[in-house]
């Protein structure tokens, strides 16, 4: 056996073959996923901390602090499924979530809407509430990152782009 034909046999790859390589677009999906699980971590956190605030002392089955745990709950489940399994479709949940989140907290922040059949009257007009501030900005944050990530087609090779009608 020649030389070089041994050397080719026995030669182990060098420190500066390729392995494997996150690019760019790759590594910003990654990047917004724990981002928005963050953002959404937060949101439970905070709402799931919070609930028992909200008992009403007449009780019944939609309470605010019931309607709280049910955030905290979808927040978690949402968070969890972003980080395995970044589909186009739990990332619309995630941008619904966040945003009918966030709308709530600011509508009812200002305005009093007063009972909504059986939802009770969730008016609070103050942002003194401890968490209800950071709840918001994590609302907020979740709600623009996850738009972006739907709009820059970064969280599935052309999924997205197809599920919203773009060509791709």
């Amino acid at each position: 056996m020649d030389k070089s034909r041994a050397s080719q046999v026995i030669r182990l790859p060098s420190a500066e073959a390729p392995t494997a390589r996150i690019s760019g677009a790759r590594l910003i999906a990654h990047g917004l996923r724990v981002a928005v699980a963050t953002g959404l971590g937060i949101d439970a956190f905070v709402h799931a901390t919070s609930a028992g605030l909200y008992d009403g002392p007449a009780g019944g089955f939609i309470t605010e602090g019931n309607l709280f745990r049910a955030e905290a709950a979808i927040s978690v489940l949402l968070a969890v499924l972003l980080l395995i399994r970044p589909a186009p479709l739990t990332w619309l949940a995630v941008l619904a979530v966040a945003g009918t989140a966030l709308g709530a907290v600011i509508l009812y922040r200002y305005i009093d809407v007063g009972p909504i059949g059986p939802v009770p009257d969730l008016y609070e007009p103050t942002w003194q509430v401890p968490g209800k501030l950071a709840a918001a900005y994590a609302e907020g944050g979740v709600l623009v990152l996850s738009a972006l990530a739907l709009w820059g087609g970064r969280v599935a090779s052309g999924a997205t782009a197809r599920l919203l009608g773009r060509a791709g």
